[in-house]
């Protein structure tokens, strides 16, 4: 297992995608092996994640404050082509995201390690392909600014599964549920049907991909004997609130494992936040 966990670390801290892809490969080649057994995994090894503030990722793009990453007005070409980065920056985030879940946290069963592989085999097929289209538009990754806040979450999250569960993927990522319509909304009125097309098919593995952070978070929750709702909103208010944004895509959430409860408490929750944020002193 300890030889498990340090090729998971190696392909953390790859900072090509090439690298990272080769390492996931082989990984994925080992946790599928038919001698893995269901009990392998479950025992933690003497060997302890450590924390990585910074994980492997090319030197450009140059990481700069939210508020200084450049508004995309999707009427150009220009501003079509820093929405494909942006969304490229947030998948080669979520590489990442899932090479730590399945590196930091130990003993969980190994359907859990199989899946967050898997999502990490999806994430770097995705930047690739917006790559790609980045080529087609004469530009690349790292031409353009972007912003760390996805990794800062998972360095606040990195103590506690459940808590990393909670908020990476049923926050940050399902997000990508919530404005990814919009955007191939716009797209489409633009004419730019080619990037349609990556993204109905990213829209659609994340789905998967959300739906893997609600099953384990819940998991987590039983085994410990807490109520998934209640929890979630406990974490939320820790760690959260600057995250959590509407409106909701009900649709793709319910499809992805989250229930009408906590879609209503998520509203009830945003609305709170707000408020809270407004009444705050300048």
């Amino acid at each position: 297992m300890a030889e498990f966990f340090q090729q998971v670390s190696k392909a953390l801290h790859c900072c090509r995608i090439e690298s990272k892809k080769s390492a996931i490969e082989k990984i994925t080649a080992w946790v599928n092996s038919p001698e893995r057994d269901a009990h392998e995994f479950i025992v933690p090894t003497a060997d302890i994640a450590q924390r990585t503030p910074d994980p492997g990722r090319p030197a450009l793009p140059i990481l700069v404050h939210p508020s200084e990453v450049p508004r995309r007005r999707l009427g150009s070409q220009a501003g079509r082509t820093g929405l494909i980065h942006a969304v490229a920056h947030i998948e080669f985030n979520a590489v990442n995201l899932a090479l730590d879940a399945a590196y930091r946290f130990r003993g969980m069963p190994v359907d859990y390690y199989r899946d967050w592989i898997r999502v990490a085999s999806d994430e770097a097929r995705h930047f690739e392909m917006l790559v790609a289209r980045l080529h087609e538009l004469g530009s690349d990754y790292g031409a353009m600014p972007a912003h760390g806040g996805m990794w800062e979450m998972a360095v606040a999250t990195d103590y506690d599964v459940g808590v990393r569960m909670a908020l990476v993927p049923r926050v940050m990522e399902a997000r990508g549920l919530d404005v990814t319509p919009g955007m191939i909304q716009k797209l489409s009125q633009h004419g730019d049907h080619a990037t349609v097309a990556i993204l109905e098919q990213i829209l659609f593995e994340e789905i998967d991909h959300v739906r893997i952070g609600n099953n384990w978070f819940k998991s987590v929750c039983e085994k410990q004997g807490l109520e998934p709702v209640a929890t979630f909103s406990q974490h939320l208010r820790k760690h959260g609130r600057i995250a959590l944004r509407g409106p909701f895509n009900r649709e793709a959430r319910l499809e992805a494992g989250f229930t009408e409860q906590e879609l209503a408490e998520l509203a009830e929750l945003e609305l709170e936040f707000k408020q809270s944020f407004e009444s705050e002193p300048a």
